[in-house]
């Protein structure tokens, strides 16, 4: 279905306003909601071009800045370098707790949302896929996936880098999709069956998809866009959340 023009809104943290960019059905009715969680990079346009997809499969989409302490209003950063260097360097200059009280606003905003059906998944790229992560740890998140979620295995999230999402993988009640590539360096194979046994061994409920592909094999710039696969996980993702959330 088609969408609305993008609306921006400025929700209240614990550390500061953060830009949410809403991404909404141009159609009458009430909607679940989905949290996008962005790469390092924050919400540059292959970021905007997923949440208009999922949008137009009947969602409303937020998708917050989640370096907003650091960074102007809709701020993003370029994929090269020097971009690459500064989002790094913030995933862990920023405090673990403001991570999580972001992804607690997100959810507060959607669910009194008088659009929205009040029913909540998460998804996430890269850093956005242990954020997503560590947001089906609410109570209110039904559904959630995660694309090649970076430092769960290492515990190296947020100032500090001694993150708990492991330890926490028991709060887990949403139906979690995983998604993963052979051959990205960031989160080798042992990373990866030290994440699946902590799931296992707690009973949570997740299905594992394992793909030839390298990190940000999902995001259409850059040479390691596989342009197949990226169209068989969104098809997969939406109906996940269409499984699961409506």
């Amino acid at each position: 279905m088609r969408i609305k023009p993008v609306e921006n809104v400025d929700l209240t943290t614990p550390y500061g306003s953060m830009r949410t960019h809403l991404f909404r059905p141009d159609r009458d009715g009430k909607f679940p909601g989905v949290i996008l969680f962005a790469e390092i990079y924050q919400m540059t346009e292959p970021i905007a071009r997923t949440a208009a997809m999922i949008a137009g499969h009947g969602f409303i989409v937020a998708v917050p800045d989640v370096y907003h302490e650091f960074t102007e209003p809709g701020e993003a950063f370029a994929y090269d370098a020097v971009g690459t260097e500064r989002g790094n360097t913030l995933k862990t200059t920023k405090e673990l707790a403001s991570y999580d009280a972001d992804a607690r606003a997100a959810i507060d905003f959607l669910q009194n949302d008088s659009r929205c059906s009040g029913r909540i998944g998460t998804a996430g790229i890269c850093l956005g896929g242990h954020l997503a992560f560590r947001a089906a740890m609410n109570k209110q998140v039904q559904a959630a996936v995660c694309f090649y979620a970076t430092d769960i295995h290492k515990r190296s999230l947020g100032k500090g880098m001694c993150d708990d999402s492991l330890d926490r993988i028991p709060e887990i009640d949403a139906e979690m999709m995983m998604v993963w590539g052979r051959q990205d360096p960031h989160i080798p194979g042992e990373g990866r069956r030290m994440i699946y046994d902590a799931m296992t061994a707690a009973g949570t409920r997740f299905s594992w998809h394992e793909f030839n592909g390298e990190h940000a094999f999902m995001r259409d710039v850059g040479h390691r866009y596989d342009p197949e696969l990226a169209h068989l996980l969104n098809g997969m993702m939406c109906q996940h959340f269409s499984s699961h959330l409506k």
